[in-house]
This record gives structure tokens, sequence and C-alpha cells, in this order.
């Protein structure tokens, strides 16, 4: 009695578990609008949140636009010692030099 008991308890909270993974999965999708981070105004602990940006290269961005003046497009950012073109790729689509 005690196992049924067990398996009638677990086995639809697995379900529910599941059904909520499927359902968080294919409510994203490529339209889902996502907020870019501003390159030109950014913190350095915001530029962290970007892919493979750790602080050093954060602040690097940020020294270098202290330095330089606002990046008047996004692909100055691989002016940026440590941002290359396949770093750069990965974070296209997730900043703006507005």
């Amino acid at each position: 009695m005690k196992n049924f008991v067990v398996k009638g308890f677990v086995f639809p909270l697995v379900l529910a578990f599941a059904f909520m993974s499927v359902m968080a999965v294919l409510s994203y999708s490529e339209d889902t609008p996502v907020k870019k981070i501003n390159i030109n105004a950014a913190s350095v602990k915001e530029l962290q949140k970007l892919p493979q940006i750790g602080a050093v290269v954060a602040q690097r961005i940020v020294d270098y636009r202290e330095k330089n003046g606002k990046f008047s497009k996004i692909e100055e950012i691989m002016k940026v010692k440590g941002i290359g073109e396949k770093m750069f790729l990965k974070i296209k689509p997730l900043i703006t030099a507005e």
C-alpha cells in the first residue's frame, strides 16, 4: 500500500515537470525578443552577461570606450583586445551600439 501511495505521488510530479519543460522549450522561438546590451552604455557587470566575456575583457571594452569614444557600429568592438571575429559572431545578436 505504501509503495502504491509513493508511486501515485511521484509519477504525477514527474509528468508535471516534464510537461512544464516541454512547454518552456516550445514557447521560445527565434522571434522571442531579446534585450540587447548597449556596448556604449553597459557597465562591466552588464557586459559580463555576454557569452565568453569575463571581467577582464568587459573592463577592456569600457576602457576602450572611454579612451576612443562611443562605438559607432557594433563591429568596432573587434578593435578591443580579446574580441576576435569568432567571439563577435557569438555576441553580435546580443549587442547594440545605439
